[in-house]
């Protein structure tokens, strides 16, 4: 990562050096302006990358718009309140989360650089910069890598408190960058929202809330293929606590065998959320993936 005028005066010579090392992308830094000079940055840099066939992440940049039609090699920008203003504010809440989904993200893709473990109530919460928390809970962090899209996926906390939290670590890493296929289930702009994503054949599921607790219905019917005697499904799911509401870092792990038709009913604390992945039971057990107790579907 690199601050861009430093790479503008130097453009070619360091493209070549960095393609000569190997390197397959770079990600640019701090533009923090959108006036003609600094978009033709994007375009020039976007082009020479091409050339080299190495793709950019413009971090501190504006919308994509359509930018990443001109040149697919951008594969996410930043342009947006994303969870770092909680070092400094609280303006990245649950009620702006569930916001983005219709309003940014139909620019494109996006660092919002979700994946907090330290997560607080509106009560709890205080912009501490140097060890920041977020607001709402763990599950709607980890919900977020699926309802969230960006090919490169970011992660907000320090390298220890992952290690700390190995069970959210796990259900984490087993979720793509990059999709199939994508279906809004549900959603109400500001309120809640509900996606679905294919991998492969792997469907994986996010559900976030604003303050408001909420008990939603999934219809498995919507994303998963007509019954079929040789196929069972099962899903592994990442959920709000019993006391999430109180106690944002609790969650749930659990596995269940489901069907096609099933409908899923998924409880969200205040500022909670919830994701699953769903596939063929077999390759679920062959990941390890099932994590927690097994519940009824």
């Amino acid at each position: 990562m690199g601050v861009w005028k430093t790479l503008a005066n130097q453009l070619e010579p360091a493209l070549a050096q960095f393609q000569a090392w190997g390197i397959k992308g770079v990600k640019v830094d701090f533009m923090q302006r959108d006036d003609q000079p600094v978009i033709d940055f994007y375009h020039r840099v976007a082009r020479e990358l091409a050339k080299r066939k190495m793709l950019v992440d413009f971090h501190g940049g504006q919308r994509p718009a359509l930018m990443t039609r001109t040149w697919p090699n951008i594969i996410s920008t930043e342009g947006v309140k994303g969870m770092e203003h909680l070092k400094w504010s609280n303006v990245s809440d649950p009620e702006h989360n569930v916001t983005l989904p219709f309003t940014r993200m139909f620019l494109g893709p996006m660092d919002y650089t979700p994946g907090a473990m330290l997560n607080a109530t509106r009560a709890q919460f205080k912009p501490v910069f140097k060890q920041p928390m977020s607001l709402g809970t763990r599950a709607h962090q980890v919900a977020m890598y699926v309802v969230f899209e960006s090919p490169l996926q970011m992660l907000a906390d320090s390298p220890t408190n992952y290690m700390r939290e190995a069970e959210t670590t796990d259900f984490l890493r087993r979720i793509p960058t990059v999709w199939d296929e994508t279906r809004v289930l549900d959603g109400r702009i500001g309120d809640y929202v509900v996606v679905a994503r294919r991998s492969g054949g792997d469907w994986f599921v996010g559900a976030m809330t604003d303050w408001t607790p909420r008990e939603l219905e999934i219809d498995l019917a919507s994303i998963l293929p007509p019954p079929n005697p040789r196929v069972t499904w099962q899903m592994a799911s990442f959920a709000d606590g019993a006391d999430a509401d109180r106690v944002p870092t609790s969650y749930q792990r659990a596995s269940a065998a489901v069907t096609p038709g099933a409908r899923i009913k998924v409880k969200l604390a205040a500022g909670g959320g919830w994701a699953a992945r769903i596939s063929p039971a077999w390759k679920i057990q062959r990941d390890g993936a099932v994590g927690g107790k097994p519940v009824a579907p």
